[in-house]
């Protein structure tokens, strides 16, 4: 049957490219796009559905993370004017993020477009920089080879794609035929022998060799144990790259950065050559200057650009270790990774594993212990979505991987109040699979209303709220610099209420006692259920291994803190983080 308008017709191509879904909030320029959905009859009759969010940011959100929980495009739209500008922010997190998407930005009428109309704006101009492809369709015979283009753009490169449609013209009839966009396997990316015979022969020549792995390795995690094993290595990870490496890892020492926990900084600083391994870490700062550095990436624009390198290897992970591992020589001194394994073992016990054990009777609630528990009572198939801040450091150090868990945040991009829209999308795709919205106090109020959204559909997903009325993350980085922490505190809000006025099942915990049981009640309830946990809001997380600077910023802020009438908070935050003091030993004295 042929498309009537051009509306209908670009629906029958989102059907096509298997789309099941739309994710946005109805008006104006949009209502034909909106109409076409309604007559396709919705995914249960081989249609579309309409997925009716408070706020376009959580749409583009809620996209992204089906489109990383699938691999399968996701598409968001937007009105015109405010509304598409409102998926702006989620569009950069899909985008640094890989994830599919495609985004259909409603446009003024055509001929107004220029003369300072109501509303108007040029999406066209305005998502360049957070897309993979994007175009105004300017005609309806235009229109269908536009369409084809972005979903191409969008499933070929991983990214976003957005498409601006004026609504005159979304609403005239269609022309022309829909060409068929081809769907083809990820290529390998096979690198260079002469490459690989360079990485190998500096492997084979290196006393200590340390890795550190991001999410590239997700096709390759068996042949990167495999080296590992080989070479007597030690490997650390990338936030992104936890739930593909750490777990069943005999060689992990956790991580590196400001979330980061164990002995990763000391094995890569520690070791003769670095392998960096299908990450592109953002941190320079936490990686080792005189330390000889190998990089492989599928992407050569990114070899080299957080740190020197000595050696370049242009492939993905899983070709260049196939054609790796035959050329090294197994070594049989393991001394530098039994070493690192007994460094990170102690750090879990004695730093990581402080929180968990005398922290049960601590009131105000210690994140650290409320996380371990959680990660407890979570289903082995979880899909975890986490607030950017302190949600992200209790998601890193207590949340356990196991090959079937998922976990996304926003990595890349570093916004705040992905996790609840991110949960709306995961939920939506996997209505099977427990998920939960690891949120922070702060996070969830910026998005607050998606909570509607929950009710609405009664999803039901699971959000754990770390409420320490306190921007955590930012009261941190105050006080390294040496600043006194100032308007991050908030009038604490009982979330929990919240959720009980739209019908969600909910429960507020202040004491920890209550942790266990206030979660079993919230995973068995049938539906949606919000935990509100009161946290100590002077329970900071320092990274495993700090700077002479970071100290003495640390010490200079609780200096001022007294000197301007606050000794009681200055004690207060030292007996809350007693187990995280700083010893000489910790820090690097070069700053």
């Amino acid at each position: 049957m042929r498309a009537k308008t051009v509306a209908d017709q670009l629906v029958r191509q989102l059907q096509d490219a298997g789309v099941r879904r739309i994710y946005g909030i109805v008006g104006d320029s949009l209502n034909p796009v909106v109409d076409a959905v309604r007559r396709s009859g919705g995914a249960d009759n081989g249609g579309i559905d309409w997925i009716h969010v408070r706020h376009e940011e959580a749409a583009a959100f809620a996209a992204a993370a089906e489109a990383q929980v699938t691999g399968k495009l996701a598409v968001c739209a937007g009105s015109c004017g405010p509304g598409n500008l409102h998926l702006i922010n989620g569009l950069y997190d899909a985008d640094r993020s890989g994830a599919p998407v495609l985004a259909i930005a409603a446009q003024i009428p055509s001929e107004q477009i220029g003369l300072g109309y109501f509303q108007e704006t040029h999406p066209d101009r305005l998502f360049v920089e957070c897309s993979r492809y994007t175009e105004l369709i300017g005609s309806p015979a235009q229109a269908p080879r536009v369409m084809a283009s972005a979903i191409a753009h969008a499933t070929a490169l991983s990214g976003v794609a957005v498409i601006t449609l004026p609504g005159d013209i979304a609403d005239r009839p269609a022309e022309g035929r829909a060409p068929s966009v081809p769907r083809t396997a990820a290529p390998s990316v096979v690198p260079d022998q002469s490459d690989v015979q360079a990485l190998a022969d500096a492997v084979n020549a290196a006393g200590k060799v340390a890795i550190f792995a991001g999410e590239g390795v997700r096709a390759a995690r068996e042949e990167l144990l495999g080296l590992a094993d080989a070479i007597g290595a030690p490997i650390g990870h990338t936030l992104r790259g936890k739930e593909w490496i750490q777990y069943d890892n005999p060689f992990d020492v956790g991580m590196t950065g400001l979330l980061g926990y164990g002995a990763a900084h000391d094995g890569m600083h520690g070791a003769d050559l670095l392998l960096l391994v299908g990450t592109d870490f953002p941190y320079n700062q936490f990686l080792p200057d005189g330390v000889r550095t190998a990089q492989i990436d599928r992407a050569a624009q990114r070899i080299g650009r957080r740190t020197d390198v000595d050696l370049a290897v242009h492939g993905d992970v899983e070709s260049t270790l196939r054609a790796l591992v035959p050329l090294i020589r197994r070594k049989d001194d393991r001394r530098f990774l039994d070493d690192m394994l007994e460094k990170h073992r102690m750090l879990m016990n004695k730093v990581v594993g402080a929180y968990t054990k005398p922290a049960k009777q601590r009131v105000p609630i210690h994140p650290e212990y409320a996380a371990s528990i959680l990660d407890d009572l979570a289903a082995d198939d979880a899909i975890f979505t986490t607030d950017t801040g302190m949600s992200n450091v209790w998601t890193a150090r207590y949340l356990t991987p196991n090959g079937s868990r998922r976990f996304l945040s926003s990595a890349l991009h570093g916004s705040m109040a992905n996790a609840l829209p991110h949960a709306i999308g995961a939920q939506v795709c996997a209505p099977g699979r427990q998920v939960v919205s690891v949120s922070g106090d702060g996070g969830l109020s910026m998005l607050l209303g998606e909570l509607v959204t929950v009710a609405m559909y009664r999803l039901p997903v699971k959000v754990v709220v770390f409420n320490n009325s306190t921007l955590g993350m930012v009261k941190l980085e105050m006080l390294v610099d040496g600043l006194p922490d100032f308007g991050v505190d908030v009038a604490p809000v009982d979330y929990s209420a919240v959720a009980s006025a739209l019908g969600i099942f909910a429960r507020r915990i202040e004491d920890p006692a209550d942790i266990e049981s206030g979660l079993r009640q919230a995973f068995d309830h049938d539906g949606p259920a919000l935990v509100d946990l009161v946290t100590d809001p002077l329970a900071l997380s320092l990274p495993p291994t700090i700077t002479g600077g970071q100290l003495t910023g640390f010490a200079l802020a609780l200096s001022k803190m007294v000197m301007n009438g606050g000794v009681g908070e200055a004690v207060k935050m030292a007996k809350s983080n007693v187990r995280n003091v700083p010893r000489p030993s910790q820090f690097d004295p070069r700053g």
